[in-house]
């Protein structure tokens, strides 16, 4: 292994612990990242050293206040730290089919680099369950969201739209939610792949009710959260997920919103990425249309009621390629990589088995998996991972 792969395998495991003490998007966190490195942040967290600085504008003066809580919040996470056993921690992850995907990785999608935008909050990491490859997936997609409490209107109208996308190759992201998510998720699925972004750890089905379904989408699409295995989903992560299904895709489109709906913060995180934003009329009677009409006319969403409405106005920008199909990314394979392909059998065997068969530890043997994943020479099975039939 070379320097940089070491580096890169320290940077990927400190961020996988880092999920697990710190919260998803944190300005502060994210700055730290980038001018000192996800290993360095987490040594100082375990060792209960002082917070590393990070710049700040010549103009801006400090307040003490401000940073005695920053001080509070490192020190929280500091304890939390403490507490975490990182091999544990991948270990059950693996246990649970589930792997953790850094920047720079090859299942790393492209567009997420862009929540450095202005008021953006990049991701530190992803968790990622199920067989479909997360980069290739979301490389030709939509966001499908709406109300909770949808109508049969707002849900036959995600169910048809999300169908004709699917047959359009055209990838639906959506928030595993009751109502419109599960509507377009479901057609989605019934015609191709799906992506459920989710405000919880990736063993914990919430809603309860949709666990059937996200099994079902993890045999070709995936599931997504920037939270580790058994964490539950608390009020505040909710809205802090939808940046993140605004962010992985270059269009969105509300179905049904009332007033105060959350599908109207991904609206709003998606106009402030600077992705297209649509919405889908309803009856002026309707309280789950109202959100959607205030996109209308006051958000200059693009009016969209079918799927080729939707191709149409994200595609008027270029942001959707017009091939049809996944891309299949080339993979210049390092010794380990080659060693973990030769391990894989043919019927499937699961991380923990790859390794030891490669000689490798189960971090190595996880990041080379979804290398060659993402190049196409293994795929995802009940067993764990196998060689494309």
């Amino acid at each position: 292994m070379t320097v940089r792969d070491w580096q890169g395998e320290a940077d990927a495991r400190a961020r996988a612990c880092l999920t697990a003490v710190a919260p998803p998007g944190d300005l502060w966190l994210g700055a730290m990242l980038a001018e000192h490195g996800a290993a360095r942040v987490w040594a100082g967290l375990v060792a209960g050293e002082p917070p590393p600085s990070v710049p700040v504008e010549e103009d801006e003066d400090p307040d003490p206040e401000a940073w005695a809580r920053l001080r509070r919040r490192w020190d929280g996470w500091s304890a939390a730290a403490a507490r975490v056993d990182p091999d544990g921690l991948l270990g059950e992850s693996a246990a649970a089919g589930i792997r953790f995907v850094a920047p720079g990785d090859p299942e790393w999608p492209g567009r997420l680099d862009g929540l450095d935008l202005p008021g953006g909050r990049r991701s530190h990491g992803l968790w990622v369950r199920g067989g479909g490859d997360l980069r290739n997936l979301c490389l030709r997609s939509v966001a499908v969201v709406g109300a909770r409490s949808a109508t049969a209107y707002g849900e036959h109208v995600a169910a048809e739209m999300a169908y004709e996308l699917a047959e359009q190759d055209v990838v639906v992201v959506s928030g595993g939610a009751y109502g419109i998510d599960g509507a377009a998720h479901r057609a989605a699925h019934a015609n191709g792949s799906t992506v459920v972004v989710l405000a919880c750890g990736l063993d914990v089905d919430y809603p309860r009710g949709h666990a059937g379904m996200f099994a079902d989408i993890a045999r070709t699409g995936v599931l997504v959260s920037e939270r580790p295995v058994g964490a539950t989903p608390r009020a505040k992560d909710f809205l802090i997920r939808n940046r993140l299904i605004a962010a992985l895709t270059p269009g969105t489109v509300v179905v049904e919103a009332g007033r105060r709906s959350g599908a109207l913060n991904t609206a709003s995180h998606a106009v402030e990425l600077h992705r297209v934003l649509m919405a889908v009329p309803g009856p002026v009677t309707s309280a789950m249309s109202v959100g959607c009409h205030v996109l209308l006319r006051d958000w200059q969403a693009g009016c969209v009621t079918c799927a080729d409405d939707v191709v149409a106005q994200v595609g008027a920008v270029g942001e959707l390629p017009p091939e049809r199909g996944p891309m299949r990314v080339s993979a210049h394979l390092d010794a380990e990589s080659a060693r973990v392909l030769e391990a894989v059998p043919r019927a499937g065997a699961g991380p923990a088995v790859v390794a030891a068969a490669s000689g490798t530890s189960l971090d190595v043997a996880m990041r080379s998996l979804g290398l060659l994943a993402a190049a196409g020479l293994v795929e995802r099975c009940r067993a764990g991972w196998r060689l494309p039939r």
